[in-house]
């Protein structure tokens, strides 16, 4: 996850006191994932694979998404399990998150390199800071990814932009998130992402309260 992990559901001044880990498993479109999640007062909410990040690879897989041979970047990536799937799909993939989030990612992306090699190539991980560092990335992708990454407004501008950035040459944005009331989600995409973007609701999971939102570069 971008911004800041500590003090975000919960809220808890201990959360994570107690370091651990723990692997589990997923599987889509064929492929066998194992994801390791290395919770620590450090990593905090970058440390778990959320239930917006599973929906979204539902959806992809649901709608049979073509990825193969996409430019993806993911922002706030976490453990990396979105990019991982899209690369072991045959995506060039680019992970971004904070400095101190990188390390899960690319021990993620080691134990899920297939026997055979990547089918493009292996996922690259770089630390991305929005509304700071964005111009050192390119604008020519093909889809931008995000999976419960719209949680603290202080930092919905500078998601923004960084958005507006990566997106100048025609990439579709695909974001998954859990409509948490108390951290005003949906204010992000009725107030601002519409300034700058096309936004679509793709799909609605009111059990789990997760909505998955298509947006274009208007």
């Amino acid at each position: 996850m971008d911004g800041e992990s500590c003090g975000v559901f919960p809220a808890e001044d201990n959360l994570f006191e107690d370091n651990f880990s723990t692997d589990s498993t997923y599987t889509f479109f064929g492929h066998e994932f194992i994801i390791n999640q290395s919770f620590s007062a450090s990593l905090g909410v970058a440390a778990s694979v959320w239930d917006a990040a599973i929906h979204l690879c539902k959806f992809f897989e649901k709608t049979s998404l073509e990825l193969s041979g996409k430019r993806v970047i993911e922002l706030g990536a976490g453990t990396g399990f979105v990019s991982i799937l899209a690369a072991r799909l045959g995506a060039c993939v680019t992970i971004t998150d904070l400095p101190l989030v990188i390390p899960q990612a690319v021990r993620n992306i080691e134990v899920n390199t297939p026997s055979t090699g990547w089918p493009s190539e292996a996922p690259s991980v770089l630390p991305l800071s929005w509304g700071k560092d964005q111009e050192n990335f390119s604008s020519d992708w093909d889809l931008v990814l995000g999976t419960d990454i719209i949680y603290l407004p202080e930092t919905f501008p500078l998601l923004l932009d960084t958005l507006v950035h990566l997106c100048k040459k025609g990439a579709v944005v695909y974001l998954s998130s859990k409509m948490r009331r108390e951290h005003s989600t949906q204010d992000f995409y009725d107030k601002w992402l519409p300034q700058r973007f096309k936004v679509e609701l793709v799909q609605r999971e009111p059990e789990n309260n997760i909505n998955i939102y298509r947006a274009a570069f208007i």
